[in-house]
């Protein structure tokens, strides 16, 4: 499938949907804890269910409503686990392989076609160095996990993803030992290991940070029940609020915001950089867009799902934009340094692609273009927005917006964005 966009203005309220990120961990957690526990204001998108199905795999019993779930039964390491299929999300393959090393038996983890060519040896390796035997395709999956993991001392490089970290810290206070956990080389995206411990934390469990993105200690303890509430999602805000500095005449982004890190907050402060004016107080975003942006260099090291938002932003630059230390962009759902370096340049944007990032630069004239998101959810919102400035554009896999933001296009309809599934 594909969508026809021509030419649009959006005005109006838009609510910006829960936290990808932080629904995953919850629900982890919650299926990790006591009798039960309760996650509210969640996403439920492919991902999470994805993670919601992986839990009921290991033997958590979920109850699932509009925008919450109970968990009433944990986790039981005695579980029978058949295969565990993690759809898209890297994520969840991530996480449910820490787990898994907490059983006595053999767990095959799988995904889909993008999925199994992901990176997983990292993580294995570290497993295996507490007591798990791994087996994978070239390091990627699907792949075999046996416990169980005793904990100690394990090391890991932090160039890869954050996730495997998050895994590690997940699953090291149910070791016998608990982890000592070392982390080689500079981390990217340092804000996702804060949520983790910052989720952590709301079960009732302690990481003690040695050394910041280096060293971490984690002692034997339990999950406890609790009440979570997840926040909104950044990432996905990133997008709605390029869609409003690009064609928004008057729009109110709502949601609650709450105080926990996310490490795409910081798309508020790029855009006051590049010259948009922005009020905001916990419960909604009102932003002004000038007449052009400012450009400038960003690093997003820490906030790789930016890349496709900010990007697209150049289309009313007056300079260019340049995004540098994001080259782990490349190992998302796509390469999506690559992807979006070819697409967009079908539009008219001069862009230099870079190993680590891109230098973007607004051409003479834009064009309009058939785009290929190559499936990847945020690619496909990111070009749909693109589509509402440049007019009469095609762009692929509309679909692909079921892993972060289901309701996507007819949010933007809604708005007055004119998008046609076709």
């Amino acid at each position: 499938m594909s969508c026809r966009i021509s030419k649009s203005k959006i005005s109006g309220e838009i609510t910006c949907p829960p936290n990808k990120s932080y629904t995953h961990r919850a629900i982890f957690l919650a299926s990790l804890a006591g009798k039960e526990s309760t996650v509210e204001n969640i996403l439920l998108s492919a991902d999470t269910k994805a993670t919601i199905e992986a839990c009921k795999k290991f033997g958590a019993e979920i109850e699932v409503n509009d925008s919450s779930i109970i968990v009433k039964n944990p986790i039981n390491l005695g579980t029978n686990v058949p295969e565990i299929n993690t759809e898209n999300s890297g994520t969840t393959i991530r996480i449910a392989s820490g787990i898994a090393g907490l059983f006595s038996q053999e767990i095959t983890l799988t995904g889909d076609e993008s999925l199994q060519k992901r990176p997983m040896q990292p993580l294995l390796d570290a497993l295996s160095s507490i007591g798990a035997k791994c087996s994978s395709t070239d390091g990627k999956p699907p792949i075999k996990i046996q416990g169980k993991i005793s904990g100690g001392n394990v090391s890991i490089p932090g160039n890869f993803s954050s996730q495997f970290i998050s895994s590690l810290l997940i699953c090291a206070p149910l070791t016998e030992n608990g982890i000592n956990l070392s982390i080689e080389g500079n981390l990217v995206s340092k804000p996702y290991l804060d949520a983790t411990i910052a989720t952590m934390r709301k079960f009732g469990v302690t990481v003690q940070t040695l050394i910041p993105y280096k060293k971490y200690n984690i002692t034997p303890q339990i999950y406890k029940d609790t009440t979570f509430t997840v926040p909104i999602d950044f990432s996905s805000l990133a997008l709605l609020l390029a869609a409003a500095t690009l064609s928004g005449e008057e729009v109110t982004i709502k949601g609650n915001i709450g105080n926990l890190p996310q490490g795409d907050e910081v798309f508020i402060d790029i855009l006051e950089q590049l010259g948009v004016s922005i009020q905001m107080d916990d419960e909604e975003i009102k932003i002004k867009s000038p007449e052009k942006l400012n450009g400038g260099k960003f690093d997003l090291s820490n906030s790789p799902d930016l890349l496709p938002p900010l990007a697209i932003l150049v289309l009313k630059s007056s300079a260019p934009i340049e995004i540098v230390n994001v080259k782990h962009a490349r190992l998302k759902e796509t390469d999506r340094i690559a992807i979006a370096s070819r697409e967009l340049k079908k539009v008219g944007i001069k862009i230099q692609e870079n190993e680590d990032g891109l230098i973007l630069e607004l051409g003479d004239s834009l064009n309009s273009a058939e785009l290929n998101s190559e499936n990847d959810h945020r690619l496909f919102m990111a070009f749909c927005i693109t589509g509402m400035f440049v007019g009469d554009c095609t762009v692929t896999d509309p679909e692909s917006v079921d892993v972060s933001y289901p309701n996507f296009i007819d949010e933007m309809s809604r708005l007055g964005a004119e998008i046609k599934i076709q």
